[in-house]
């Protein structure tokens, strides 16, 4: 009779390690994919917050990058006529903002390589205004402008110019600033003046520059021209070097203004 020997049997609890080594490389593979998802929630996170912390600066930052710019096609609009020899050279620029207004700018400067007087004519669009007083101090005194205080009005074609005169500075030039806001048509006329050692002299300086000051065209807007219109009928010529360009009315006079009439 053949026997036959039974072969080795398998244990059964070898089927036990191969089914832990299972579970545990799930366990791994899952603990690194939350691991992975978590560092990628991390990433997004951080890069969230600098870019809610860069927003502000973003923002603060955005209206200034739309500003003036030169617009050298444009046409000129108005002239100064007559200029005073004491003037070396007179630069006449337009600048132009991208919500519609506009800027006529003179810039006259004599033997100092600085400029002796401006004046700008201010148009604006829907932008929103620089405040009159600070757009002058930062004119008068682009490095370090000064506050600016009242020192009484002129009278011209324009009606009556209010004068502003900055706080006084030692080794400083000593100028004057005037303003003239004009609601219809809707037309700032700013500028100052160094010319002159004495208050009655820039007065009268001020008050020539804006009787000379014509209109050469008036493009869409008829009341401008309206306006000179009207101007150039109240226009004198200018008091001579050194005198005030006044109005007979005592109160348009000098600092100390006298009164008429016996007291």
């Amino acid at each position: 009779m053949r026997l036959f020997r039974p072969g080795p049997a398998v244990p059964h609890h070898t089927k036990i390690p191969s089914a832990l080594t299972s579970f545990v490389d799930e366990v791994y593979a899952t603990f690194s994919g939350l691991l992975a998802y978590a560092a990628a929630l991390a990433l997004f996170g951080g890069l969230a917050v600098y870019l809610w912390q860069q927003l502000p600066d973003a923002t603060a930052a955005g209206p200034a990058t739309v500003s003036w710019s030169p617009a050298g096609r444009s046409a000129p609009a108005f002239a100064i006529g007559q200029s005073d020899p004491i003037y070396k050279t007179k630069t006449y620029e337009i600048f132009r903002h991208p919500e519609g207004g506009r800027k006529d700018v003179f810039r006259w400067t004599g033997t100092e390589p600085d400029a002796t007087a401006e004046l700008e004519l201010y148009r604006p669009g829907g932008e929103q205004p620089e405040p009159a007083a600070a757009a002058i101090a930062g004119q008068l005194d682009p490095a370090q402008p000064r506050e600016l205080e009242a020192a009484g009005i002129i009278d011209s074609k324009f009606g009556s110019v209010a004068l502003l005169r900055p706080e006084p500075r030692d080794g400083g030039r000593t100028c004057l600033a005037f303003l003239k806001q004009v609601e219809t048509p809707n037309l700032r006329i700013s500028g100052w003046t160094c010319q002159g050692d004495s208050l009655p002299a820039q007065r009268a300086a001020i008050g020539c520059m804006l009787n000379r000051l014509t209109l050469l065209a008036v493009g869409n807007d008829p009341k401008l021209a309206e306006l000179f219109a009207r101007a150039e009928l109240k226009r004198r010529d200018c008091a001579p070097s050194g005198q005030p360009a006044l109005s007979s009315d005592w109160v348009m006079g000098s600092e100390n203004p006298k009164l008429r009439g016996p007291l």
